[in-house]
């Protein structure tokens, strides 16, 4: 398996993010954030699902369902060769798909945290299709960021989900499902939401056990 990876070799927390359902690991988005989680001192480990490889030969898969991509995950793990802590995770689905591999992992010693940006809650437009169940039953510490303005889960619905205590949900305001703001509403910049994003990661990581 490919790794496309960022951020110092020896860092003692190592993050393997996973992308989201339409974008490659190589998108804007994907190394808009990688790069900023390098900067704080972590490693980055990004790596494509199959269904995503394959369409840099010129097909056009749609992403089958998530979770059928959980063995790429635990695959993924096996290749990063972490120096420290690992955490795992990713944009959208990427984070989805972790989530589901999280518990498992984490009770065999894989990994020390789960971290999502911007997690597909429901999709748009169907608040009633929740994607949360397992959520329920996180015993992994989590980490997801959500923007105020993301359609795949808003602070309002949020707020009313049964999530396990082991999740903390910290919310970017006027943030979108890449956790873009509108700069004229916040006078940031998707750069400076991604800085901060990873500073709060690397913070949160250091203190797990």
């Amino acid at each position: 398996m490919e790794l496309l990876c960022d951020g110092p070799e020896t860092a003692p927390i190592t993050l393997l993010f996973a992308h989201g359902a339409g974008a490659a690991m190589d998108s804007p988005a994907m190394t808009l954030f990688a790069n900023a989680f390098a900067a704080a001192e972590l490693r980055v480990a990004r790596f494509e699902f199959g269904y995503m490889a394959a369409r840099r030969s010129g097909g056009r898969k749609p992403p089958p369902r998530a979770e059928t991509l959980i063995p790429e995950v635990l695959k993924a793990v096996d290749a990063v060769n972490a120096s420290g802590k690992l955490l795992i995770g990713g944009k959208s689905m990427g984070g989805r798909v972790a989530s589901m591999a999280a518990n498992d992992l984490s009770a065999s010693g894989g990994m020390a945290g789960l971290v999502c940006l911007g997690y597909p809650f429901h999709p748009p437009g169907k608040p009633d299709r929740l994607r949360t169940g397992h959520l329920e039953t996180m015993v992994t510490p989590t980490l997801i960021f959500q923007g105020t303005r993301d359609p795949f889960g808003s602070r309002d619905e949020v707020d009313t989900y049964a999530l396990s205590p082991a999740i903390e949900v910290r919310w970017m305001e006027d943030g979108d499902h890449d956790l873009k703001p509108r700069k004229r509403e916040t006078g940031a910049t998707h750069a400076d939401y991604a800085a901060r994003i990873a500073g709060a990661v690397a913070v949160w990581a250091s203190a797990l056990p």
